[in-house]
């Protein structure tokens, strides 16, 4: 992607996260995006098929950044969530959720956030499944590996809808504990 396309798409992702700050995302047009955004309609669609797609790749983002720092990748392009953490992968997810950055926790907290969860979970997996050495040795020999993969994810999902449905009381340290002890 070359610069031009990356601030293009850095300003779509920019005018989303603007419109989440005030809306739910169902209410949310793309004519409203585009306009934020100052891109034309043709754009958008050029680099992305429909607001959901554009969700879809927000979620993308989020999870890319947190696997770039883990892994101390070379990024290759400039992610729209910063940061240099080098805390556990877990505990740097809900770090972002507790800044909000993005306001992504508009799209978790939204009436309609089924298909964010749904694009969240698909990520989560991928995360969950480069850290299954935090959970290999409480696992039961006898559960398959796809059903304890489920179980974490599902596990960590409900942990952060408990956590901001409380609100947000306890650090994203105690939270991550709190996760790790349940697993």
């Amino acid at each position: 992607m070359d610069r031009r396309q990356r601030k293009t798409r850095e300003a779509i992702f920019n005018g989303f996260t603007q419109l989440l700050s005030t809306k739910d995302f169902n209410q949310i047009t793309v004519g409203e995006i585009i306009d934020r955004a100052d891109v034309g309609r043709a754009t958008f669609y050029s680099h992305f098929e429909t607001k959901d797609f554009l969700l879809k790749e927000f979620c993308k983002e989020l999870f890319c950044h947190i696997f770039d720092n883990q892994n101390d990748e070379g990024h290759d392009h400039k992610h729209i969530f910063s940061c240099e953490s080098s805390e556990p992968v877990f505990l740097h997810l809900l770090q972002h959720l507790q800044k909000n950055d993005n306001n992504i926790l508009a799209l978790l907290s939204s009436q309609n956030n089924d298909l964010f969860l749904r694009y969240f979970r698909s990520n989560l997996e991928r995360l969950v499944e480069s850290q299954l050495n935090l959970f290999e040795s409480r696992k039961n020999k006898k559960l398959p590996m796809p059903f304890w993969k489920n179980h974490i994810v599902s596990t960590f999902v409900e942990t952060i809808r408990w956590w901001i449905d409380n609100g947000m009381k306890e650090s994203p340290e105690v939270i991550t504990e709190y996760f790790l002890m349940i697993v």
